[in-house]
């Protein structure tokens, strides 16, 4: 849903106007609300932080953080899974991660959502891609597909049970196929 206030907003206007639930966007001075996630969209996106975390959290390589406001290139966005490298994770002076992200994730995730526009969702990837990220993705439940973004090469598409799935080179652990990702909605 595209809330168009009666004058034209600023990206600072709109990081002081209270969260909505489900989260809004800022893009091109366009307030945007998140369509709510649903069953599959919930169960991807816990399933998939919780097994990153499990991995990479301890060893103090990377961390995934769910529905996270990055704010950066003049938007401000809530990815659906952010994947933040150790070392670019912001932290408040006594150690605590900080609750304003100003950077661009390191790899960002989403997940379509029925009705969702497609082209809202790779916009928001390649605008991440241009800031910094390393790869984008965005699965398709319906379709069972993962659509791989990277700067300066082709996308992927994996969409065959044993495909394993295109990861960034910090998370060269994780393996993960087509058929484990989607796996979690049983």
């Amino acid at each position: 849903m595209v809330q168009t206030p009666s004058k034209p907003i600023t990206l600072d206007e709109f990081l002081n106007l209270p969260e909505t639930e489900p989260a809004s966007e800022y893009i091109a001075g366009k307030i945007i609300q998140k369509p709510m996630p649903q069953g599959k969209h919930s169960a991807i996106q816990t399933e998939f932080c919780t097994n990153f975390n499990i991995i990479f959290k301890p060893k103090q390589i990377a961390r995934a953080f769910s529905e996270l406001r990055c704010t950066f290139g003049g938007r401000s966005t809530v990815p659906d899974i952010s994947v933040f490298i150790w070392s670019r994770i912001p932290h408040e002076k006594n150690g605590e991660i900080a609750n304003t992200f100003l950077i661009a994730p390191d790899w960002t995730i989403e997940i379509l959502s029925p009705d969702q526009s497609q082209t809202k969702v790779t916009k928001n990837i390649l605008h991440c891609l241009k800031h910094g990220t390393q790869m984008g993705w965005l699965i398709d439940t319906d379709e069972q597909t993962v659509f791989v973004y990277h700067t300066q090469q082709e996308t992927e598409v994996f969409d065959e049970p044993d495909a394993l799935i295109s990861v960034p080179s910090f998370a060269s652990e994780l393996q993960l196929t087509i058929q484990d990702l989607f796996s979690w909605l049983l």
